[in-house]
């Protein structure tokens, strides 16, 4: 029997113990020196293992951890007024749209104008400050813009700066002088009323369509013309002439021919035609009634050519003071037609006139009931009792 007195049961004193643990010392008595510390100072704290796999990492210092926190602080009040500064140039548009003229050789300031002028001035705020940051210069940006309802004002400047220019519809309809239609088109369009009537009256140019001086407004047939704002008086001129020619084809051409007349003489006739009456049903009958006039040499004493040679579009009752007007517009005056057309063409009346059936009418007079048609007479004595009944009811009715 062995006697379990002898036994040492100190651990420090097995050796055969600390081996069996797999512990060296320090692990199971962490507090005691090591071999390498200094005799008399205590043994620094081992760090705690969560487990034998896993790497504990050391906690950053509170100061680093506040300065991070102040940094993402500062970070984020910098997004939250980009998003204050830019979310109104991304999102509000405006109410209505307006087209923005920039003129050769502008400046901030005349766009701003402009568009201060039509959308306001914190829009137009928003605008001018991404047009400066775009570093487009509005003087290179000689042009007419679009700007739709509803566009922001980073679309605006995108627009302004990059965008094409926005093409303009210029309708021609019953103008009745060249400085009359000169005015009308230099206000819609970048050039001087006065440089549109050199290039129309240029003989070089009017040459290239058979025309004179005097039949200038024979070229302008009434129509909608798609044209940029900068278009110069010659350019427009090339597109007008080309639909002119366009229209004068070879048919058109053959039936003015056969009724001895030109084509610009033609669109004269017509412009008295559209003068006389806005009825279409009777348009023809009145350009076939001018046609037997010429033909058989008599004066056309046609009331709108009077008006016209007056200057007074506003005369409603011709007098006998109004048919001496010396001018060759004068059909009273003189025979044959006048120099050039007195309004613009229409070429609806063009064709009403050309496919016209022949009559025998040589006298007209406007009915006494106001409706806007004509009493048609081929003898000069029921053309009178046509004309005494107009003229009491226009006495009844006191217009002078």
């Amino acid at each position: 029997m062995i006697n379990d007195q002898n036994k040492n049961t100190d651990p420090l004193s097995s050796e055969e113990n600390l081996h069996i643990s797999g512990s060296s010392p320090e692990n199971i008595y962490p507090n005691l020196p090591s071999d390498d510390s200094p005799v008399g100072q205590p043994r620094q704290e081992s760090p705690v293992w969560a487990d034998s796999t896993s790497t504990m990492l050391p906690k950053p210092p509170k100061r680093r951890r506040r300065g991070r926190t102040l940094m993402l602080i500062c970070v984020a009040a910098v997004f939250i007024i980009a998003a204050l500064w830019i979310a109104p140039m991304l999102l509000n548009g405006t109410r209505h749209s307006a087209i923005i003229r920039i003129p050769a050789n502008a400046d901030i300031q005349i766009v701003a104008d402009t568009l201060n002028k039509y959308f306001g001035e914190s829009y137009t705020d928003k605008t001018i400050s991404l047009i400066k940051l775009s570093g487009v210069s509005p003087a290179s940006r000689h042009g007419a813009y679009n700007i739709p309802a509803g566009t922001t004002p980073a679309r605006a400047a995108r627009r302004l700066t990059r965008g094409a220019q926005q093409p303009l519809d210029i309708t021609i309809n019953g103008q009745r002088t060249l400085a009359q239609l000169a005015d009308y088109l230099s206000a819609r369009l970048d050039f001087s009323a006065d440089s549109l009537i050199n290039a129309a009256i240029d003989p070089a140019m009017l040459a290239k369509y058979d025309l004179t001086p005097q039949q200038a407004m024979a070229l302008f047939l009434n129509d909608t013309y798609e044209v940029y704002w900068t278009v110069s008086p010659a350019e427009l001129l090339d597109k007008i002439g080309a639909n002119y020619s366009r229209f004068w084809n070879d048919k058109r051409l053959a039936k003015a021919k056969e009724l001895g007349l030109t084509p610009a003489e033609i669109l004269t006739l017509c412009s008295i035609v559209d003068e006389e009456s806005n009825k279409a049903d009777e348009k023809g009958t009145i350009g076939r009634l001018y046609i037997n006039r010429l033909n058989q040499g008599m004066k056309l004493q046609a009331d709108p050519t009077v008006r016209y040679a007056t200057g007074d579009f506003t005369i409603r009752r011709i007098q006998g003071v109004h048919l001496k007007t010396q001018s060759p517009y004068n059909t009273y005056l003189n025979k044959g037609l006048p120099p050039g057309p007195i309004r613009t063409g229409a070429p609806k009346t063009v064709d009403l006139v050309l496919d016209a059936p022949d009559t025998d009418a040589l006298y007209m007079c406007a009915r006494s009931d106001f409706s806007g048609y004509h009493d048609f007479a081929s003898t000069y004595s029921e053309h009178q009792e046509n004309a005494r009944r107009y003229h009491k009811a226009l006495n009844a009715r006191g217009i002078k």
